[in-house]
């Protein structure tokens, strides 16, 4: 509004004293946004925009200090800190922000001025620094949500921040928000994508771990697949050549899924792979292996482990099941048997006396492991596919090949889950001994 023309000389005085703390305002606010389209062209590094904001918070208001902490709502009613960048002009170490204040300003959401911090009222029982005089304190908002503070401490020679330093700091908080939240969005978006490279590179050496491709023994049809559950997973099978007449075969289930799990079957991988060379017996492979993953891992994993020795002359499977489901040998008249004889998980106790069974392959029998995955999962009722379900499936394709009967298993199960999400790794390995063997 114009002075009128009668102004007074104190009025002309406050007026000329208005105008120069706008352009004053203007000047700050313009050194700021080009000190923040620097951070940007540099590095969009949050790090960089948060110390440009705070730096410039801190010339414009004339404090010692300054603090932006960026937060994001946490357990319902709470916030969860994400990172801090301080800024201090003083000689000692910069303030940690109080999380008293964190919570006002959750609530609140509104510009604080707190000119005695030991006196203050609506602060009792807090404990400040001693050398804290005063703070403002204002919020970093995007759309109605608190995204952060912007907290500036102790006006410099000895005075006490005004209602002009409040009102200047929320602008600059209110110019720089968004920036703040954009780097920040960035970043994240970064490290999803490094994140999903790790795990695209750790799907190719966990697929390299697996066979490449079927074995090819005379007088028998072998098969093995496996689907995680997520990128990578936890199931493991192998194909390993013993000697000229015998190969040993197997199928894991690891503990968990994802990474952490994708990491226990390397280890189970090479740990199985050293020692079948090493033995002549399932059991004593087993054994060995069960002592080697105990002392390599921590007390919460476990591996479940079917593993056989098929000897293509004697036409038999020598086999030790640590915990792992009871496979189906099916014969060619259609019978049932369940391969149960072996002992516990893998890892959990270092010294155990696996047992070791061995059955006659005969022309036309089948033998189907398999993992979890497959008998447990569910339906949108959060029905289990089953055992049984199983079973009818491999008695009613008995006669296809080791991989049509695999693509049959696992075409059932998912037609069976239909809308559900595969909750577990599915893996399935096919031994048939062929009819004209």
């Amino acid at each position: 509004m114009p002075l009128p023309p009668d102004a007074t000389p104190t009025q002309l005085q406050e007026e000329n004293q208005r105008l120069h703390r706008a352009v004053d305002e203007l000047s700050i606010l313009n050194e700021l946004l080009a000190g923040l389209a620097r951070a940007i062209a540099s590095s969009l590094s949050s790090e960089d925009i948060m110390r440009t904001i705070v730096h410039q918070s801190l010339k414009a208001i004339h404090a010692e200090q300054g603090v932006i902490t960026l937060v994001e709502p946490h357990d319902g009613d709470s916030m969860k800190t994400l990172v801090r960048t301080a800024v201090s002009s003083a000689q000692h170490s910069p303030y940690h922000f109080n999380q008293t204040l964190l919570g006002w300003m959750y609530l609140h959401k509104k510009p604080l001025m707190v000119l005695n911090p030991k006196t203050d009222g609506r602060f009792q029982g807090v404990a400040w620094d001693p050398s804290i005089r005063s703070l403002v304190c204002v919020p970093l908002m995007i759309k109605a949500e608190l995204k952060g503070v912007l907290t500036v401490y102790n006006k410099k020679g000895l005075e006490h921040f005004t209602e002009d330093d409040q009102r200047l700091l929320a602008i600059i908080a209110a110019q720089s928000s968004q920036v703040v939240e954009n780097a920040r969005l960035h970043e994240a978006e970064l490290d999803l994508e490094k994140m999903k490279e790790d795990v695209r590179l750790a799907y190719r050496i966990q697929t390299d771990l697996l066979p490449k491709e079927q074995p090819q023994i005379p007088g028998y049809d072998i098969a093995g697949s496996s689907k995680p559950a997520q990128v990578v997973g936890g199931d493991y099978f192998d194909f390993i050549p013993v000697d000229e007449r015998r190969t040993a075969l197997c199928l894991g289930d690891v503990s968990g899924k994802g990474l952490p799990a994708s990491l226990l079957m390397a280890n189970l991988q090479a740990t199985l792979r050293g020692q079948t060379l090493g033995v002549n017996s399932a059991r004593e492979c087993i054994q060995r292996c069960n002592k080697l993953l105990y002392q390599s891992t921590s007390s919460e994993k476990f591996v479940t482990l079917f593993y056989g020795i098929l000897d293509r002359e004697r036409h038999a499977l020598s086999f030790t099941n640590a915990g792992h489901e009871n496979p189906f040998l099916f014969s060619a008249g259609g019978a049932a048997n369940r391969l149960t004889e072996g002992g516990v998980v893998l890892s959990i106790l270092e010294e155990f006396p696996y047992k070791e069974a061995t059955v006659d392959f005969r022309p036309g029998d089948v033998l189907v492991i398999f993992s979890d995955g497959i008998t447990e999962a569910i339906n949108p009722a959060q029905e289990l596919f089953g055992e049984a379900r199983l079973a009818a499936v491999i008695g009613e394709h008995r006669t296809a090949t080791a991989q049509e009967m695999i693509e049959r298993i696992m075409g059932a199960v998912r037609a069976y889950a239909g809308t559900a999400p595969q909750m577990d790794d599915m893996t399935v390995v096919v031994v048939k001994r062929l009819l004209a063997s």
